[in-house]
């Protein structure tokens, strides 16, 4: 890991960097998860690197979803695991959920390192697509599932999506909760549930949230998405008369 002096105004994200990288010289994290990692830093920017209020209530709003779900799935790609695998297995514990590997670009090699890396940080069970289970209305790689996971879940977290399996999920019923930088994204606009934050920032109050007794809300996604836009607008102005 490259050293980076904790005075460095750049040091946590440099830090994140680090993180990607190296999930990818592990094989856990794709070539291809280090360019979006890139763009979601962009956006991370433009909310000023903080947990908004729009963020929060999505957030409170996800673990409401996950503690109501009869089936709750938690889908995790390369970039997911390497950044937050001992989180993701916290937040199954606490949301009684199971863990199901799910990635874009085609590699059973890969599939088992990040099943390898979750099992290491301390799950009980990973899950794994099967051939000959599919989610509807979706033809990449993510279309495989596992039966007693994504296939049969009512809701299913997907941080980190990419966009046309989140429309395809919620097509078949599913309720679909991300977490994506980017308010303006297929993702984010689709899902059920868009909590517009750094991963790594938004798991944390998740777990917080799922500990809480928690109550209905009026939520409205497209709300928190516009609040969202609006505040990255305005960091965009403010920056432009300094």
């Amino acid at each position: 890991m490259t050293f980076v002096p904790k005075t460095h105004p750049r040091y946590l994200s440099l830090k994140i960097r680090d993180i990607v990288v190296n999930g990818a010289d592990k094989g856990i994290t794709s070539l291809h998860g280090l360019l979006a990692h890139g763009r979601g830093e962009a956006f991370d920017y433009f909310i000023g690197e903080r947990t908004t209020a729009a963020a929060r209530k999505a957030i409170r709003q996800a673990a409401f979803l996950l503690k109501e779900a009869e089936h709750p799935v938690i889908s995790v790609n390369g970039n997911f695991a390497a950044l937050c695998a001992k989180d993701i297995v916290r937040l199954a514990r606490a949301a009684g959920a199971r863990i199901e590997v799910n990635i874009f670009h085609s590699s059973r090699e890969r599939e088992k390192r990040i099943r390898g890396w979750l099992l290491k940080a301390g799950a009980a069970e990973v899950l794994m697509p099967q051939k000959g289970f599919k989610a509807k209305y979706i033809e990449s790689n993510r279309k495989y599932v596992n039966r007693n996971g994504i296939y049969k879940a009512d809701v299913v977290f997907v941080p980190l999506e990419d966009g046309d399996r989140t429309e395809a999920l919620v097509k078949d019923g599913k309720k679909v909760i991300t977490v994506d930088l980017n308010p303006m994204s297929r993702t984010a606009v689709k899902a059920t549930v868009s909590i517009v934050d750094n991963i790594v920032r938004a798991m944390p109050l998740l777990l917080k949230e799922l500990k809480k007794q928690l109550k209905p809300q009026d939520y409205d996604n497209h709300a928190v998405l516009r609040d969202s836009r609006e505040i990255m607008s305005k960091r965009l102005l403010k920056i432009k008369n300094i």
